[in-house]
């Protein structure tokens, strides 16, 4: 496990935070990347936001792999979806 290391940030007046370089590269972000703060418990945790969304698209395809569907019957049912919502819509201006 890696070993925890505290750094220091300044909180600035307009609430403004500079992270320390060697966080930025732990974390491979960068100017203009967006981070997900949040609370667990009195902790601050921010995760790059980048790194959310894999973590969430992993867990959808863990969700999807026990769910025992095929990619092909989940495109297939899609595409039943999306023509009846076609013909919903199509009807309603008619």
């Amino acid at each position: 496990m890696a070993e925890k290391k505290a750094m220091d940030a300044v909180l600035r007046p307009k609430r403004q935070l500079t992270l320390p370089r060697g966080v930025c590269e732990q974390l491979g972000i960068g100017p203009g990347d967006v981070l997900e703060l949040s609370l667990e418990g009195d902790t601050l945790v921010a995760r790059p936001r980048k790194k959310a969304a894999l973590e969430a698209l992993k867990e959808i395809r863990r969700a999807f792999e026990r769910s025992g569907i095929t990619e092909e019957e989940l495109q297939k049912a899609g595409r039943l979806a999306r023509r009846e919502i076609t013909r919903e819509r199509d009807s309603a201006r008619a």
